[in-house]
């Protein structure tokens, strides 16, 4: 039996998850090869989420993590540190979170 009502899936939540994980335990990597690969892992993932958040057609999102790949890209780092900046870790996370949960594509058959 077959329902009416179309089937969403959420491509971005398994992304949003690894990443608000990241940044969760970013704060214990404050210097050195640690930092750097919480960058590569964060940024990589923002643009992943991006793409889902574009092929889903919520372009809002797609500007937000767009602007999460540019400030946690690795590549040319802004060395942010102190308080405000662990702050906008836990702000980014919880970002990540709600896309994950938010975004939503419908489901199409083969």
């Amino acid at each position: 039996m077959t329902s009416s009502a179309p089937q969403t899936q959420r491509n971005a939540l398994a992304p949003g998850l690894l990443a608000a994980i990241a940044l969760f335990v970013s704060p214990l990597f404050t210097e050195g090869l640690g930092a750097t690969i919480i960058l590569f892992v964060v940024a990589i993932l923002a643009l992943i989420v991006a793409w889902f958040a574009w092929q889903a057609r919520q372009w809002w999102w797609t500007v937000v993590f767009v602007g999460v790949a540019v400030v946690w890209n690795p590549i040319f780092p802004f060395g942010f540190s102190g308080p405000v900046w662990i702050a906008a870790q836990i702000v980014a996370a919880v970002t990540f979170i709600a896309a994950g949960a938010l975004i939503k594509n419908e489901r199409t058959t083969p």
